[in-house]
């Protein structure tokens, strides 16, 4: 293993880019897939084990709370010792996490093993971006990065389709079972294929304190967000998840104003005095929330409004990622002959434009109509995302790059929380039943709203500050 000071200054030779960028693209991909991978055999994991369905949501949300709760720590801890040291630490955590998973006979233990999963996948997520930007000579960084952004696309939609392929021939510990090899690969070929960057990257320390506000301000809003949104309806769960959000702001107040005389924040506000991350940011949240109310929104349009079987209703969903396949490759060679601003705002008024239509279908669409309009919903995505991406990226200052790989991954996850909820609270209102497609067609009527003042937010990136 070569020395940071033998890497090159400007990216990887090929083909040590290619064994790098493969490497960097399973991980991530196994660590956006393995949020979902899930969700199709939570009824039947929950009879196994001899749980109520409403306990196994927690198999989904500890996950995500592992993640959340340590992305920031993650990436700034890369920024402070090195991108290839903190993902394969955080290979390898993921790697125990599936093997608890794997031998879990309760439900608590395999909610501590989901939870050490998902501590692992932010080990992953946090230096992810800043690893593309050690692989890539800045000259075709943008390329990198739209493979990358493909990747998580790709990945955060795959999960049922993984699953239902899995779960066809084998029980629900195989889920987990299928990341043993591939991270004991990952940790194998990671050593040698990942590039070492120079130390030290960046000055002063991570402290305990901050790290447990960090998880606080996370943990107790991700709870009060995820309770308000689930159990609307029962007594007394309103004001107790309002008093949980309430308290994770007040933590969050905390938790920041610490940040801020600090040289190298955890919670990375120096990034976001720069104009063009804040922007980038906010068209992050608000493009995933709508991604995420869709994605959650369409089976139900699909299948209780339109009767659609599940093997067609697949069938059509497919279109959305193969849309977002074709077009990042194209969305990465644009970068740097147009403006990003640009070319995110007219991926999100693309993708606006193809919600507002599926919300408009008639009463019996033909599965073209409604493929047609999935694929520029995608194509629309993927022209907004990789651009995006570029400039989360690429506006942080080298030694940063891990703070900004770690908001990267905490913008995609909140905004993905924020859709959830929105999607909760919108079929409390007009719940779905078979033959009526209320509820979802208001839920992309939302949806096109928020992908359209994504775009808005993009375009603004085009004006000097």
């Amino acid at each position: 293993m070569s020395s940071p000071a033998a890497e090159p200054a400007d990216g990887l030779p090929t083909p040590a880019r290619h064994w790098s960028m493969a490497v960097i693209l399973l991980g991530i991909g196994i660590s956006v897939l393995d949020a979902t991978i899930v969700n199709l055999a939570l009824p039947g994991i929950a009879r196994d084990l001899n749980r109520p369905a409403s306990d196994a949501i927690w198999i989904v949300n500890a996950y995500q709370l592992g993640v959340l709760v340590l992305l920031l720590p993650c990436a700034k801890l890369g920024d402070l010792l090195g991108y290839r040291r903190v993902y394969l630490a955080g290979v390898a955590v993921l790697l125990l996490g599936s093997l608890g998973c794997v031998l879990a006979r309760d439900l608590p233990m395999l909610v501590a093993a989901r939870a050490l999963q998902g501590m692992g996948a932010a080990g992953v997520m946090g230096v992810n971006s800043a690893l593309v930007r050690l692989t890539y000579p800045r000259a075709l960084l943008g390329r990198g990065i739209a493979i990358n952004s493909m990747t998580v696309a790709v990945a955060s939609v795959a999960g049922p389709s993984v699953a239902a392929a899995v779960l066809s021939v084998a029980s629900w510990p195989w889920l987990f079972a299928i990341n043993l090899p591939v991270a004991a690969a990952l940790l194998l070929l990671g050593l040698r294929a990942l590039p070492a960057n120079p130390l030290p990257l960046a000055k002063g320390g991570l402290s305990l304190l901050d790290v447990g506000l960090n998880a606080a301000m996370f943990a107790l809003v991700f709870l009060g967000v995820d309770q308000l949104g689930t159990r609307a309806g029962q007594p007394g769960v309103a004001l107790q998840s309002v008093l949980l959000i309430a308290v994770g702001l007040a933590v969050g107040v905390v938790y920041v104003r610490r940040q801020l005389g600090q040289a190298v924040p955890l919670f990375p506000v120096d990034l976001l005095r720069i104009r063009v991350f804040a922007l980038s940011m906010c068209s992050s949240v608000t493009a995933f929330a709508a991604q995420m109310l869709s994605n959650i929104a369409l089976p139900f349009l699909l299948l209780d409004g339109y009767g659609r079987s599940h093997v067609d209703t697949g069938l059509l969903i497919t279109a959305w990622p193969l849309g977002s396949i074709v077009t990042a490759p194209i969305a990465g060679r644009l970068i740097g002959r147009v403006q990003p601003g640009l070319l995110g705002c007219a991926g999100m008024w693309t993708m606006a434009t193809g919600l507002a239509l599926l919300a408009l279908l008639p009463e019996q669409p033909h599965n073209a109509d409604i493929a047609w309009r999935m694929a520029l919903c995608g194509i629309g995505f993927a022209l907004f995302q990789s651009p995006n991406n570029y400039l989360i990226v690429t506006s942080a200052p080298p030694h940063r790059a891990g703070g900004a790989s770690g908001m990267l991954g905490t913008a995609r996850l909140t905004g993905q929380s924020i859709g959830a909820v929105l999607l909760a609270v919108l079929f409390s209102l007009s719940a779905p039943r078979a033959g009526h497609s209320g509820g979802a067609q208001l839920a992309l009527g939302l949806a096109a709203a928020l992908a359209a003042g994504a775009g808005l937010f993009s375009l603004l990136r085009t004006r000097r500050a």
